[in-house]
């Protein structure tokens, strides 16, 4: 393939994603239609099976690409990085399409049996690695594991954001985030690390 079909093969498949994103976020994967994302794309069926077997090879794509235009804020490693990485999600949740329809079908996915649990085991590696950055630096409580620790977190940032979008569309999503790690943090670091942290939206953890 020259590189012009490649540099055309790859726009093409961006553009299908983008769309199935739009079309997903908006209606789930039960409601989005092969037809719907193609027109929403302005390509051909024959464009899309190119690159995608079906609906929900491109459904897999949506959940395993969610992160892709993400930009995570870089503080300080450790826990005042992890803190602001939920926080900076917090937000783009509520404009950013593909994390959006990526985070939906996550979520949804057993209802229509696509069981991509790759995607969950990505985040908590994410956070897990700040929690090694966290034990390095002496931030963590001796007790406290970071690989069940980092679970912990993908587990509740997953809930709080479902509840958050039932509720207010997400609009008071970095708010339940912020609540989220007042619980948290003293069970993960002592008071005096806590004391130094700040929550996005929240202010500083020690002070509630």
């Amino acid at each position: 393939m020259s590189q012009h079909k490649q540099e055309r093969a790859v726009r093409t498949r961006e553009r299908l994603l983008r769309a199935a994103a739009e079309v997903f976020d908006t209606t789930g994967y039960a409601g989005a239609s092969i037809s719907r994302i193609l027109e929403r794309a302005g390509l051909t069926a024959g464009a899309m099976y190119f690159h995608f077997k079906s609906k929900e090879d491109l459904a897999r794509a949506v959940i395993l690409e969610q992160a892709a235009d993400l930009d995570f804020p870089e503080t300080e490693s450790g826990l005042q990085q992890l803190l602001d990485m939920t926080g900076y999600l917090a937000v783009e949740l509520k404009t950013n399409t593909l994390l959006r329809a990526g985070v939906r079908l996550a979520v949804e996915q057993n209802e229509v049996g696509l069981q991509e649990y790759s995607i969950y085991e990505w985040w908590i590696d994410r956070f897990r690695q700040e929690l090694v950055q966290a034990r390095e630096k002496g931030q963590l409580h001796p007790f406290v594991d970071e690989a069940d620790f980092a679970r912990v977190v993908v587990g509740a940032f997953t809930g709080t954001q479902i509840m958050s979008q039932v509720s207010s569309d997400r609009a008071n999503l970095p708010e339940l985030i912020a609540a989220m790690w007042r619980c948290l943090l003293p069970a993960l670091a002592p008071a005096d690390v806590v004391e130094t942290l700040v929550i996005p939206a929240g202010g500083t953890a020690g002070t509630g």
